[in-house]
């Protein structure tokens, strides 16, 4: 019965996803690669989902004061028809306007900026959660075919990263029934679909965490469904996995569990505050990853982050959080990490995140002028609005030996 709804639901992307433009190249490895995750869930009214403001707000509320966001996006390369009017001014008086991720030509916009900056490659998010909800899986799935075309167009990979947070254990079999459909659809005939080891990779993300449940039986059949399919499964897991402590369950089976995949990539965002505390990490927790992996025969991918909000998100949830919680200090904490994880031994690199304006990791364009108001916006005005997606183009120059490892901010060319 549940793979008879989800077919009826989805079967349209047979016909959406299997007429995909052709890159030029195909991409076969991870290593000297950067990538970033791709979130794809703002939604804004107007923008023909039908769902409102989603990710910016809670629903018809969504005001100054009244907003789930702490980064304000730099629209000013974007044409009439991305923009959305949103319920906020700037301080004189001019209406400010927001984007929607289902709009072909923002998401094409976007993937144009990683050609143009550098980045491999994204890792497009596809929620367990709204799978559940048939309101939201059309939208989700004009993302998904967005994606895949302007990745194509745009010479960079794709990889479907499935996060399962908040999904109940039994209903972990909606993913495996998901991914099939979009095999049986065509995604992998795609050329921008990233591969390790000569098989597509699929991203599953939320194993081993402590905060939910452990569900190893549900992960352990999810996994060996996927790789039926033939694909290679990455699995996203947290920070401390290895040592099972901390942010993860202490129980044998995440290292069993871990072993069934082929890529392992530990969430580190918010583990490290500081440039000084960077190396502490890279030493005690990456450098030893790599030692656990390369002895299991597992490839790495190690996360980093360029800072961290979520005043406005949490305020929305009766908690108090810090405007600017983890700052970006001008863009020397995302290069330390970059810097002391290739000395730890990494050989690509996943940046969390390239449009997260909820909890402010995006290294997409944002900054210049904010709104006023009842809603603050952390102030990225020490640098240009470009400057990380710059900061990912001088990681992967850096990774690939193309440019010495110095914890020396790098500098741009004035012209």
């Amino acid at each position: 019965m549940l793979r008879l709804k989800i077919w009826i639901v989805l079967v349209w992307i047979a016909t959406a996803c299997s007429t995909g433009v052709q890159a030029e190249s195909a991409h076969t490895t991870l290593n000297g690669s950067v990538f970033c995750g791709y979130q794809g869930w703002f939604r804004a009214e107007g923008d023909g989902s039908g769902l409102g403001w989603v990710h910016y707000g809670p629903g018809k509320k969504f005001a100054p004061g009244h907003c789930a966001f702490d980064l304000w996006p730099d629209l000013a390369e974007f044409s009439p028809g991305e923009k959305y009017p949103a319920p906020f001014q700037f301080a004189d008086g001019r209406p400010a306007e927001l984007f929607s991720s289902v709009n072909p030509l923002t998401v094409r916009r976007h993937f144009r900026w990683m050609r143009e900056y550098g980045i491999d490659g994204a890792f497009v998010q596809r929620f367990g959660t709204m799978l559940t909800l048939s309101s939201h899986v059309p939208s989700l799935n004009a993302v998904l075919k967005n994606c895949t075309e302007s990745a194509s167009a745009e010479g960079r990979s794709l990889t479907v990263m499935y996060d399962l947070s908040g999904l109940a254990p039994e209903k972990f079999e909606l993913i495996a029934v998901d991914w099939e459909l979009l095999v049986a659809a065509g995604q992998l005939k795609h050329s921008c679909v990233q591969e390790h080891e000569g098989r597509p990779l699929v991203a599953l993300w939320g194993l081993g965490f402590r905060d939910r449940a452990p569900a190893f039986a549900e992960w352990r059949a999810l996994i060996g469904r996927i790789k039926a399919t033939g694909c290679a499964v990455m699995v996203g897991v947290p920070g401390y996995w290895r040592e099972l402590k901390g942010d993860a369950w202490a129980e044998a089976e995440v290292h069993s569990l871990i072993k069934e995949a082929d890529v392992v990539s530990p969430w580190t965002v918010g583990r490290c505050t500081k440039p000084e505390n960077v190396t502490k990490l890279a030493v005690e927790v990456w450098q030893k990853d790599v030692e656990w992996c390369d002895a299991v025969k597992k490839a790495y991918l190690p996360v980093i982050f360029p800072g961290f909000s979520w005043r406005n998100l949490s305020a929305l949830q009766g908690k108090e959080a810090p405007l600017d919680q983890i700052p970006r200090l001008g863009g020397r904490l995302f290069w330390r990490q970059a810097v002391e994880a290739k000395k730890a031994g990494a050989r690509a690199l996943y940046v969390a995140m390239f449009d997260e304006i909820d909890e402010g990791t995006a290294v997409m364009k944002c900054g210049g002028q904010r709104p006023a108001g009842a809603s603050p916006f952390v102030d990225l005005s020490d640098a240009p609005s470009d400057h990380y997606l710059w900061l990912c183009k001088e990681a992967g120059r850096m990774l690939r030996g193309e440019a010495p490892v110095s914890e020396e901010l790098p500098t741009r060319d004035p012209k």
